[in-house]
């Protein structure tokens, strides 16, 4: 009885002991405060998320920067081709197991607009890692996990800035296509006007959408006293409504024949206008 008694007490001291060197994981994790648990919960968030994954040209597989941790899957005896975007300098690739991982650079494109790429190759499978990349424009996230067989050949990324200069690039295309004062596209208007007569202010265009007529003035009519339009119709001249938007004077209906008068006497400037057709 005396000898197990004495076992039970070195039993005691033993775990005691062993308590103290190795905690227990439930004690290390009650160790963080409610903020460091609602962070660790918050990146726990965007690592797990599922996030968009899209095909690109050439089996690409495309992520959108910045959403999710992207996770990209290699495999042993195969590669995984991570591109950047292009023009993009890389500063720094820092991976967590640089042991079993190993990843290598290379360039595609012209000196101009080159694009790296980042080579990752694992040495086994059933391995997991992360890998940080600094570059000129972005820093990068990257869950790496390699297989026994599936892999990602080829991983890229879709810019949400890109996104915005593209369509930067569209209105500005459309808006060289649109003509001032109608808002339309040039090839759904009537220019088929002509003009006769001579003055500094003289139209530099007149066109129509059907329903309205605009008059276009050179930037000398800024600031300037502007010429009143009348309309000829039975021989008589009448004054009409009309808008004058700096130098776009804006006619609620189609015009025929019109003239355009500034002035009196013998400083009385005239343009006269005639529809075609």
């Amino acid at each position: 009885m005396q000898k197990k008694s004495a076992c039970m007490q070195v039993l005691v001291w033993f775990a005691a002991i062993a308590g103290t060197i190795f905690p227990a994981v439930g004690t290390m994790a009650e160790d963080l405060s409610g903020k460091e648990h609602r962070a660790t919960s918050l990146s726990g968030q965007w690592q797990q998320a599922e996030g968009i994954v899209s095909r690109g040209p050439d089996g690409k597989v495309i992520f959108l920067y910045g959403e999710v941790q992207p996770t990209v899957i290699c495999s042993p005896l195969q590669v995984c081709d991570i591109e950047l975007q292009a023009g993009e300098v890389v500063r720094d690739v820092l991976v967590g197991d640089t042991v079993r991982w190993k990843v290598e650079p290379a360039t595609s494109g012209s000196a101009a607009g080159q694009s790296v790429h980042l080579i990752v190759k694992p040495s086994e499978s059933g391995l997991d890692t992360s890998m940080v990349v600094t570059t000129s424009r972005r820093t990068y996230h990257i869950k790496l996990k390699s297989h026994p067989s599936s892999y990602m050949a080829r991983v890229g990324f879709e810019y949400q800035e890109d996104v915005a200069l593209r369509l930067d690039e569209i209105n500005a295309r459309m808006q060289a296509n649109t003509i001032a004062g109608a808002g339309v596209p040039a090839e759904n208007l009537d220019f088929g006007f002509r003009l006769e007569g001579s003055a500094r202010w003289k139209p530099t265009r007149i066109y129509t959408d059907g329903a309205k007529t605009y008059i276009q003035f050179p930037n000398a009519l800024s600031g300037g006293d502007a010429p009143v339009l009348f309309v000829i119709s039975g021989g008589q001249n009448r004054i009409v409504n009309y808008r004058l938007n700096d130098t776009m004077m804006v006619v609620d209906y189609l015009i025929d024949h019109a003239v355009l008068v500034s002035g009196v006497g013998r400083q009385q400037q005239k343009i006269t206008i005639r529809r075609r057709g």
